[in-house]
């Protein structure tokens, strides 16, 4: 007998990439069990399964940086409170963080995928399955979004829950509407404009010489940023030209807001309605 949950939950993470660099990801995850009945003809109580496997997920992917650990582009230094990632891309640029361990996902696989990322949670829930349960199936989907949409990856230092992670993102979709009607081509210049991007407040920018790593050398322009928050202290390097920054935090409500403000500068005396999204099915409204 199987028993089967839809939609138990949503991933929002980043994974590193060779060739994107950040990539922002918003999976929806679905689940399968397979088991006897037991004395209360289930194979596991609905409220169970989304308790006990969610928490799972939530706690080991959920707002983290996901590292290809088995990659040779891959360096890792794990310190009793921080670990240090060192990311090698195609261009011979460089993406380093160093970060709480926490923050991390440490994927033993040459790249991060969903199917890399199924197998993984599998093996680990299964490490100490439900009760009745003798196989799990772990299904990772994006939402169908039939418009222009973006991934970016972001960090909220404000934020006292795991958004404060200075590298955790989302793939996400976009409405704008000009007096009352979508507008395509304005939502695909902003999927083109933040199409994997990192998205940094203007005050948490700071001084290459003042990161506590030791920069890898190249010719290309890098952005530097770094906040203390309540899980602890945050510093990434990056590749300028894959970042934006934003005189504002990116908190969603922020986004919509800069969003709308640049379009209205744009269209000129027409209404604008902005949907900005993070992840799915949530985000902010921001109207002028």
């Amino acid at each position: 007998m199987k028993l089967f949950v839809r939609d138990l939950t949503v991933i929002d993470a980043t994974y590193l990439d060779a060739q994107r660099g950040f990539v922002g990801e918003s999976y929806i995850v679905d689940v399968t069990l397979t088991g006897a009945l037991n004395e209360q003809s289930m194979i596991l109580d609905f409220s169970q399964v989304k308790k006990q496997i969610k928490a799972i997920i939530d706690a080991e992917v959920d707002h983290k940086s996901l590292v290809p650990h088995a990659s040779s582009k891959c360096f890792v230094t794990i310190e009793p409170k921080r670990t240090q990632v060192d990311y090698k891309l195609n261009d011979n640029s460089y993406i380093q963080l160093k970060c709480p361990n926490e923050a991390y996902c440490l994927l033993e696989s040459e790249v991060v995928s969903a199917k890399v990322l199924e197998t993984y949670l599998e093996d680990l829930i299964l490490l100490k399955p439900p009760e009745n349960v003798g196989q799990l199936d772990i299904k990772l989907r994006s939402e169908n979004i039939e418009t222009p949409f973006y991934h970016y990856t972001h960090g909220l230092k404000k934020h006292n829950g795991n958004c404060q992670r200075i590298a955790h993102g989302h793939r996400s979709k976009l409405d704008i509407f000009i007096n009352g009607e979508f507008n395509h081509s304005l939502v695909q210049d902003w999927a083109n404009r933040w199409k994997d991007i990192y998205l940094v407040s203007q005050e948490d920018i700071i001084e290459r010489t003042d990161l506590s790593f030791i920069v890898k050398s190249n010719n290309v322009d890098k952005l530097c940023s770094a906040y203390h928050a309540p899980q602890g202290y945050f510093e990434l390097l990056m590749p300028a030209h894959r970042c934006e920054v934003l005189p504002r935090d990116t908190t969603v409500e922020e986004l919509a807001d800069y969003i709308c403000e640049q379009t209205k500068k744009r269209v000129g005396d027409d209404s604008v309605t902005v949907y900005a999204y993070e992840g799915v099915g949530k985000g902010a409204i921001a109207e002028l």
